[in-house]
């Protein structure tokens, strides 16, 4: 999906979209729950359009030039199909946390929270750590497929999927190492505790490696 852009060029793609996206994924938390009137279904399918609006623009927008990742499991799987050299991957990983979590902290600044902030929402238990599994299986498959079959639907694909996945996986699918250290700082309706996040890590990276591995027996050029 990305051009010949340099590395600098790249690096600032994924920053920009990691930033937007997290900005989008905790302010339209932020809105949903102020609007919804305490229907927290309500308020989880704003944040779920949001997101999938959001994720379509800036794929569209930026893949031509990075390849859209703003997710570390997406650029661990792309370096270990050396799509993505390891020393490029590492500095994608750097822009898509520190950008986000800087996405995250505009989202308080917008709707006059405080910046610096810590969450307080538990989300823990076999159910969370299996949906985070699924959810990141599920996303890392429909990349590598899509991008086998019909890379032009990419970015509809992901959105998507992601809108589906909202509502399907018991973890409302985070499906992002980043964007899950960057909603462990903030205390709204998209947080999660920071004592959480390991376990939604571990699943996350686990979950983008199996579909790695599957998605090289599926998606293999025919002979």
């Amino acid at each position: 999906m990305a051009d010949a852009a340099s590395l600098g060029r790249r690096v600032a793609a994924e920053g920009v979209g990691a930033f937007f996206l997290f900005a989008c994924v905790i302010g339209s938390g932020i809105m949903a729950q102020a609007l919804a009137g305490g229907n927290n279904g309500v308020a989880l399918l704003a944040n779920a359009i949001a997101t999938g609006a959001i994720l379509f623009v800036l794929i569209t927008m930026l893949g031509p030039i990075s390849g859209a990742h703003f997710n570390p499991a997406v650029t661990l799987v792309a370096a270990m199909r050396r799509d993505l050299p390891w020393l490029d991957a590492a500095a994608y990983l750097a822009a898509q946390f520190a950008l986000g979590i800087a996405g995250a902290w505009a989202a308080h600044l917008m709707f006059d929270l405080p910046t610096i902030q810590f969450s307080a929402k538990v989300r823990t238990g076999l159910g969370q750590w299996a949906g985070e599994f699924i959810a990141t299986f599920g996303l890392v498959m429909t990349i590598l497929g899509t991008v086998r079959h019909k890379p032009q639907a990419v970015a509809a694909s992901v959105a998507l999927y992601i809108m589906a996945a909202y509502w399907f996986t018991s973890s409302t699918s985070f499906a992002n190492p980043a964007i899950t250290v960057a909603r462990s700082l903030s205390d709204t309706f998209a947080g999660i505790a920071p004592h959480d996040v390991p376990a939604f890590l571990a699943a996350q990276i686990a979950g983008a490696i199996v579909a790695s591995r599957v998605a090289a027996l599926l998606f293999r050029p025919s002979s």
